[in-house]
């Protein structure tokens, strides 16, 4: 049918998943019986597990999806003390997003690297670098990245973001990054306007 939208990208498997989520055995027990990503995100988010329900976007997401959704988290929450440093590993991740050959995601990397590892913004650029290719330096024997990598480092770049400048927010910025995600996994772009602007 002409103008049908794709399947979402969260009706992938859930059992492989499941290790990479950290769970209690409340959440566990949860997710008892799920087949895809997209069952337990709802199961998790009633339930009102909303970390546990970010890290599993970051983990279901594909690669490219996960590290675009972690750039529109951060773009969401705006920070006044953001370094120049920071801003250009969100351009580097998001070069990368739209074009994900070596020397961009390579460039991920150096760019996280000059940011220090300490923002939402590096830890999306990471999330690219990990995303496949080798990770030892050019020239050297390929050591490829774990395939659980990318959703480890975007995890942790949209909790980042979640809490950051105003962590009180967070709570009020888990549905919209869940919205983003969701959007994302049919085929949006995923866009949130940033805080203060709607």
């Amino acid at each position: 049918m002409s103008g049908a939208r794709p399947p979402s990208k969260l009706l992938v498997a859930l059992p492989p998943l499941l290790p990479r989520l950290e769970l209690d055995t409340e959440g566990r027990s949860l997710l008892n019986g799920a087949a895809d990503a997209a069952t337990a995100l709802e199961r998790l988010e009633a339930a009102g597990r909303m970390i546990e329900a970010l890290r599993l976007l970051a983990h279901a997401l594909p690669k490219r999806e996960a590290v675009w959704w972690a750039c529109m988290c951060a773009r969401a929450v705006p920070d006044p003390t953001t370094r120049p440093e920071d801003a250009a590993a969100l351009e580097a991740a998001e070069s990368w997003v739209r074009r994900p050959e070596e020397p961009a995601r390579r460039a991920a990397m150096a760019a996280a690297e000059r940011a220090a590892f300490r923002s939402t913004e590096a830890w999306a650029a990471v999330g690219a670098f990990w995303s496949g290719g080798s990770m030892a330096p050019d020239g050297q024997p390929v050591v490829p990245p774990a395939e659980h990598l990318t959703g480890v480092a975007i995890a942790g770049a949209v909790v980042l973001a979640a809490v950051r400048t105003a962590p009180e927010r967070a709570a009020a910025r888990y549905p919209r990054f869940l919205a983003s995600a969701r959007d994302i996994g049919a085929g949006g772009a995923g866009r949130l306007p940033p805080e203060g602007e709607g």
